[in-house]
């Protein structure tokens, strides 16, 4: 499930963290580092795109968004620095596991306004979710592919995983949304009771807010650093 970036709007919050302080904060999984360095003599391109990477740098630094939460209710939140996932794991009753993957950003939608003039349209953001939901280490898991909107969570499919192993071009089932009526609503009351629900999917467009900007700081600190060599 692979994502695009999309950079995020401006957050309102602020930090009064510098962009080295800030540097520090992202030691989770990345090696920590300061802008003091040996004394090189760079090529005036070199020495423009550092400058301007300092500047992106310091600027963003000034919106950082504040430390990502690990949990969410009864889920525990694994963040994968650098990558464009991430994996929320919980349990339900004493026999079910529950892991999710969800994508950052990776689609949108056009939607307009609600304004006197309904020709102006905002993007309504998307994230992928693959909810696996297993009874045990050898049996079949349940799979649902879901869309997660800001306000709202959609089951794309639903179907089941043969472990060990599965067929090569397996049978997924059709769209959910032709599925009978009384089938869809006894899936979605499924997931509802098992935490994946609307309420999960506003937290995860909160998250990958403030994991895209968190991405593209460490993106650009990457190159800065490569640069500085």
């Amino acid at each position: 499930m692979a994502g695009i970036v999309i950079r995020s709007a401006s957050q309102n919050l602020k930090s009064n963290s510098s962009s080295s302080s800030f540097l520090t904060i992202l030691k989770n999984g990345t090696t920590t580092r300061s802008y003091a360095s040996n004394v090189i003599t760079k090529s005036p391109f070199d020495s423009n795109i550092l400058r301007i990477l300092r500047n992106e740098i310091d600027y963003y630094s000034e919106y950082l968004p504040p430390p990502q939460p690990i949990k969410f209710k009864s889920f525990r939140v694994e963040e994968r620095p650098s990558e464009q996932v991430i994996t929320i794991r919980g349990k339900f009753g004493e026999k079910e596991d529950i892991k999710i993957q969800a994508t950052m950003y990776d689609g949108y939608q056009h939607v307009p306004v609600l304004e006197d003039d309904s020709s102006k349209l905002s993007l309504r953001l998307h994230v992928s979710l693959l909810v696996d939901i297993s009874k045990g280490e050898r049996g079949n898991d349940l799979q649902f592919v879901c869309s997660a909107w800001p306000d709202s969570l959609d089951v794309e499919k639903v179907y089941i995983l043969r472990r060990p192993r599965m067929p090569p071009t397996p049978y997924l089932g059709p769209n959910f949304r032709n599925l009978n009526a009384k089938i869809q609503e006894k899936f979605r009351e499924y997931l509802d009771a098992r935490g994946v629900n609307n309420e999960l999917s506003a937290f995860l467009h909160e998250y990958m807010m403030n994991k895209d900007r968190i991405e593209l700081l460490r993106w650009m600190d990457g190159l800065k650093y490569f640069m500085e060599k």
